[in-house]
């Protein structure tokens, strides 16, 4: 990926030929050609796509004939190929390699792409074709997945306004105007909060507990960034794992408050932000017809009401609770046999102790036998075989968007070329925190192509010349995300408005939660799980501990889920006529009110680095992991009593499920594979939360 100073001048609505974007790549399976691309040509090309595509709708309004399902909602559905290849690279390119110039465009052109979403979705006569095609659906002799294509269309246009006055259409074009800005600069903010967080440590002393390998990559984060010493940078959520290591008890105090106190004060300060974010999603709510921004966000999510979210929930507060407080006392013990009482910033140092004491298991220890390419080659990939008959193939001749960004090329059990995959795994300056999949390509039989899609990780990068070492969680992590790959690249769908994770928030969560459960599967585990310096096996009675020590920290893990996802559903129940001046004090009274106030565990994320609710997709859907959860723990009872790890299993998930994408019903699939609607048991006894 290459830069370039930003023009002077306003982009043209019209593309030069010389544009790497203005024509479909050649490269294989349209890769983008990132060595030829600049963020001029990003900008150049979100501008001119946008117009481009107010073109093609103009045609498709100037169409003499009746509205049918070809002459509108295909060609809304062919339209925008310019402005969705550049959207591809750039806003992706925004989560993983965000710079100055990279962020004065993004605050260019979130605005212009609000206004022009709304510019198509308010066009009363655009419309009005839909909803003609709408009233005469089941006359038209379509298709099932044709059918359900004209009712997401319909459904998404009412959702998004297009059934307001002129008034009603005016407000809710500045009300989205206003929400891009303020998420744009939400995610900015967060990016350079997170990064100037970083505890820095003079005293290699106070390093006690971490492995010689991650103190050496604490120093090389310090000497890249011109700092004498070692750099202890944040992840995304409120934990930290270096506070499960650290015996220095003082610096596990700066790491938690440093993690905790991200983007709330300063210039950079997120909580008026979110605080304006949601009230003003409260207001549009209100003007489409919606109590509030949750009941809305619900009515198209397979929860239906937000009456349904609050019965999961709710059902789970009070069990987590006394979970974690039974947890809190074992801790509790061990620290004043310290001379300690406990806090925040010891409990995953001493919730370790009890996974090593009672269970035998040292996390850090095991390290070793998790070796970053190891896991993935001899563990995600193999998974995938076994399960799906696919192969990976190397393709270090095609390039990604960063030196880090590797190439494999996905084949099926019959040979067939299936799409392209990318990993992304390290943790550097510029990339947001956390995982996640996206795709450059996504599939559609009507656009003749076939996926690209990647994973981003931020896994620490190990010194020069040491290998990559991963910890338990991390691994589970990538098997997790991996899932989210596997759903797009077995997409075999014809319309992209359904392809691979177009799916409801509540649903996308669950074929990578059921990917989870490969990691510690003895056919795979036992591939994967060699020692780096010695190839031995990673011995049995480590992977028994591992699973004995399977529920220890459920309460935690628990509560500080239910913290995060009540906390959005707190900001996300507000009404218009409610504004929040101050987001810590909103923060605490929420939690309160929900039962999950316990100053021992924090929210999994706090507001002002909530980035899923407020700089993603998540608002008022955070919920969606619990919600999915369901889903994957009966799901993976279903595989365990019909024989796992099989081929079998494998495309019958694959060809009901995974493959159909958005265009069939959700939990309609779901039922499909379990053969019923699914049951809360597998999920309440994974957790521990009922007896088994």
């Amino acid at each position: 990926m290459s830069t370039a100073e930003p023009a002077a001048t306003p982009a043209p609505e019209t593309l030069s030929p010389a544009n790497p974007f203005a024509a479909p790549s050649t490269l294989p399976y349209e890769l983008p050609p990132f060595a030829d691309i600049t963020l001029e040509h990003c900008r150049e090309a979100l501008v001119a796509g946008m117009a481009a595509q107010r073109a093609e709708v103009a045609a498709l309004l100037a169409d003499p004939a009746a509205p049918t399902f070809d002459n509108t909602v295909v060609a809304l559905e062919r339209s925008g190929a310019l402005l969705g290849r550049a959207e591809a690279v750039f806003w992706n390119l925004s989560s993983s390699m965000s710079s100055d110039e990279l962020r004065g465009i993004e605050r260019e052109v979130a605005p212009l792409s609000a206004a022009h979403s709304d510019a198509l979705r308010l066009d009363p006569a655009l419309f009005a074709r839909i909803d003609a095609v709408h009233a005469g659906r089941h006359e038209a002799g379509l298709d099932d997945e044709q059918l359900r294509l004209v009712e997401r269309y319909h459904l998404d246009f009412v959702l998004a306004g297009a059934g307001l006055d002129d008034a009603g259409r005016e407000q809710l074009r500045e009300l989205n105007q206003r929400l891009s800005e303020l998420s744009t600069t939400f995610g900015q903010n967060l990016v350079v909060a997170t990064e100037a967080a970083a505890v820095l440590v003079t005293d290699a002393a106070q390093l006690d507990g971490l492995s010689p390998a991650e103190v050496e990559a604490a120093a090389g984060a310090a000497t890249e960034r011109g700092q004498e010493g070692f750099l202890l940078t944040l992840v995304l959520p409120s934990g930290q794992p270096a506070m499960a290591k650290l015996r220095d008890r003082e610096l596990r105090h700066r790491l938690h408050e440093a993690s905790l106190t991200r983007a709330s004060a300063g210039e950079h300060d997120n909580g008026p932000i979110a605080a304006e974010m949601a009230h003003l999603r409260a207001v549009r709510a209100r003007l489409l017809g919606f109590d509030t921004h949750a009941d809305l966000i619900a009515a198209d999510q397979t929860a239906r009401t937000s009456a349904a979210v609050d019965e999961l929930l709710g059902a789970l507060v009070t069990p987590a609770m006394a979970n974690a407080r039974a947890e809190a006392e074992v801790l509790a013990e061990l620290a004043a046999a310290d001379g300690v009482e406990l806090a925040a910033w010891d409990w995953a140092y001493y919730s370790e102790r009890v996974r090593a004491e009672r269970y035998a298991v040292d996390s850090g220890a095991l390290r070793p036998w998790f070796e970053l390419d190891r896991v993935l080659v001899d563990g995600v990939f193999r998974a995938a075989e076994l399960l799906y008959g696919c192969t990976f193939t190397p393709r270090p001749d095609l390039q990604g968007y960063h030196p880090d960004v590797r190439v494999w090329e996905v084949f099926g059990a019959d040979g067939a070329a299936v799409g392209l995959y990318l990993g992304d795994f390290f943790a550097r300056d510029g990339k947001r925190g956390g995982a996640w999949m996206s795709s450059f390509v996504d599939q559609s039989e009507l656009l003749g192509t076939r996926p690209v899609v990647f994973n981003c990780l931020n896994v620490t990068r190990a010194a020069a010349g040491q290998p990559t070492l991963l910890t338990m969680d991390e691994v589970t992590t990538l098997f997790h995300e991996f899932g989210h790959a596997l759903h797009g690249l077995f997409s075999a769908v014809t319309y992209p408005r359904f392809s691979g994770t177009s799916v409801p928030r509540d649903f996308v969560e669950y074929p990578s939660q059921v990917n989870e459960m490969w990691a510690l599967w003895p056919e795979v585990l036992s591939h994967y799980a060699r020692h780096v310096e010695t190839g031995e096996p990673l011995a049995q009675d480590a992977v028994d501990a591992m699973e004995a020590a399977a529920l220890w920290g459920e309460g935690f893990a628990t509560v500080e889920y239910l913290g995060a996802t009540l906390l959005d559903q707190a900001w996300h129940r507000l009404t218009p006529d409610t504004e929040v001046t101050d987001a810590q004090a909103f923060e605490a009274r929420a939690l309160a009110d929900a039962g999950v106030a316990f100053d021992l565990v924090p929210p999994r994320y706090r507001t002002t680095y909530f980035q899923h609710v407020f700089a993603g997709g998540y608002s008022a859907g955070y919920y969606s992991y619990i919600w999915s959860e369901v889903l994957d723990a009966d799901t993976v009872e279903w595989f365990k009593e019909n024989g796992g790890l099989r081929r079998e299993n494998g495309d019958v998930f694959r060809g009901r499920l995974l493959s159909r994408g958005g265009s069939v019903d959700p939990l309609g699939a779901f039922r499909a594979v379990r053969g019923r609607d699914a049951d809360t048991g597998p999920l309440l006894r994974r957790r521990g939360l009922t007896p088994a």
